[in-house]
């Protein structure tokens, strides 16, 4: 039988050594940050349009412009815009702006109880609608270019399909498409919302909004961090050590940490759109979500798309999003996929070193 090789005792003190010492900075870096150290979407920006609790902010030009045609950055209502500048050196926003595009995003505010009535179509025909006729206004232009995220990807497929005369090109990252698109996906680790979505009763989801009035975005933050349950315990204690002897390392975990705990109410009629139309019943490909009367055809999207999928997104599993292609009417269509999950699309060295040249390269072919 064999038998453990004997531990040396001067290395397991030199180990305990070190992570003491590790621990020791990471404690004085915690106690140093402030405020100020750890700010999110810091990229310059004005304010250019505002209904009830919604914003659209113009920002500043960084570069010469080399494409003509404004882009309306588009988020989802379960995060806020501020992911996609999120740190002045993984901003896609910047990485936009550093280029020559001309950017704006849409920030949908803080829904309280007051706001639970409204629907998507409220957000789509209303809101986005809303900006998209702002910027033309200021442009003197006929169409806007539109890059969905997340929710937001579904929000602008929607518009795209129901006014495509507005829109030039439609590009959509890490958005669902098909909804169902999991049970094609091999990996198990892959789409724990569309399942956990699915099992629920539709009276579950009623009484949910009508029990918060809202669908609160604790509870949502919840739901994400039980797709990674050993990460989620272990971020805040073994991986914040080895963190906490880098500075950046740090200051960059505080951000996303920041960002994680500003999550929204979504809406609550809203809400219930989203989780019984969509993940439950999965109508957006079959034509069947209804919005202000008319279907949502997904044929009706002749102009330019651009589909930006991570290959490793649990959340939004990439049969999700791939699926866009067969539905649409365009021929020209174009499939960008990234290494890396979720929120690693933005956070992501790697990523960003493709996705802002991507989409960038993308659009001046089509400007």
């Amino acid at each position: 039988m064999n038998s453990l090789p004997p531990m040396n005792p001067f290395s397991a003190i030199a180990e305990l050594s070190k992570l003491n010492e590790d621990i020791a900075k990471g404690i004085s870096a915690l106690t140093s940050a402030k405020d100020a150290d750890v700010e999110i979407g810091t990229t310059e920006k004005e304010l250019a349009f505002q209904q009830d609790k919604v914003s659209l902010y113009h920002y500043k030009p960084l570069a010469e412009k080399t494409v003509n045609i404004p882009v309306v950055v588009v988020y989802g209502l379960i995060g806020r815009y501020t992911m996609a500048d999120l740190q002045e050196d993984r901003s896609l926003i910047r990485n936009l702006l550093n280029t020559g595009v001309d950017v704006y995003a849409i920030d949908w505010g803080s829904p309280s109880r007051a706001d639970r009535w409204l629907t998507l179509d409220d957000y789509i025909n209303g809101y986005v609608h809303e900006c998209v006729e702002r910027i033309k206004a200021e442009h003197n232009i006929d169409k806007v270019n539109i890059l969905g995220i997340c929710e937001g990807g579904v929000f602008s497929i929607c518009y795209s399909a129901l006014h495509p005369e507005n829109i030039n090109n439609l590009m959509t990252s890490i958005t669902p498409v098909d909804f169902h698109g999991d049970i094609r996906d091999d990996r198990l680790e892959h789409g724990y919302i569309n399942l956990w979505t699915r099992n629920l009763d539709a009276k579950d989801i009623d009484l949910m909004v009508e029990a918060y009035g809202n669908m609160p975005g604790e509870l949502m933050g919840m739901v994400f961090q039980l797709i990674t349950p050993i990460k989620s315990l272990t971020k805040y204690n073994i991986d914040l050590i080895d963190i906490a002897k880098d500075e950046k390392k740090l200051l960059n975990f505080l951000r996303m940490e920041k960002w994680l705990s500003d999550r929204p109410d979504h809406p609550g009629e809203a809400a219930k759109q989203w989780f019984k139309d969509l993940y439950q019943d999965n109508k957006l490909i079959n034509n069947e979500l209804m919005l202000n009367g008319s279907a949502v055809d997904l044929k009706n999207i002749s102009m330019p798309v651009l589909n930006i999928f991570a290959l490793n997104d649990h959340i939004i599993p990439p049969e999700c999003s791939m699926a866009l292609k067969k539905y649409v009417g365009t021929q020209d269509y174009t499939d960008l996929p990234l290494p890396g999950g979720h929120i690693g699309v933005f956070v992501s060295g790697k990523s960003q070193g493709i996705l802002g040249k991507g989409i960038v390269d993308w659009l001046k072919e089509r400007d």
